[in-house]
């Protein structure tokens, strides 16, 4: 029975997976995007975001800390430096599971995990937030000018 376990072992031994989710974070901070099966994205979710959230505060601590779950320099030092930066204003949430549909030969459940960031397709049609909001006392602001259109009189105004 499985009670209390928190997350998937994957059908691994614990070096295997942890190597396998560490080599599946350098790719994804990368590429920026990977296809891999349902499963295996939402364990690189779980082993990705903490680190993203230690990118965003550059400390030497922080990053001991990641360079000792990813193992590869080139990938810390780009999660530090572009990434931490795409990533400075969002509270969380830092990646998105799009579900692809079966794969052939095995049947198995495929996904595309990325960097929400990243992707200028979802992002092109939000507007930025605004930073002020409207004041619902009464209007301080001078009203403009409204151009005057003039209408033909009808007959019966005559």
């Amino acid at each position: 029975m499985r009670h209390g376990k928190k997350f998937n072992h994957l059908g691994r031994k614990t070096a295997h997976r942890k190597s396998m989710l560490a080599n599946m974070a350098c790719s994804l901070i990368e590429h920026k995007r990977i296809n891999t099966t349902v499963a295996k994205a939402k364990a690189l979710k779980q082993f990705v975001e903490p680190m993203i959230t230690k990118s965003k505060e550059d400390t030497t601590h922080n990053r001991r800390i990641v360079m000792a779950r990813l193992r590869q320099k080139e990938a810390v030092v780009e999660l530090f430096r572009d990434v931490a930066a795409k990533v400075a204003d969002r509270p969380g949430g830092y990646t998105r599971i799009i579900k692809l549909g079966n794969r052939l030969g095995d049947n198995a459940d495929m996904a595309m995990i990325e960097l929400v960031d990243y992707n200028e397709i979802y992002n092109a049609d939000k507007k930025p937030k605004k930073t002020t909001r409207r004041s619902r006392r009464g209007g301080s602001k001078p009203a403009a000018a409204a151009p005057v259109v003039e209408t033909k009189a009808t007959n019966e105004e005559e």
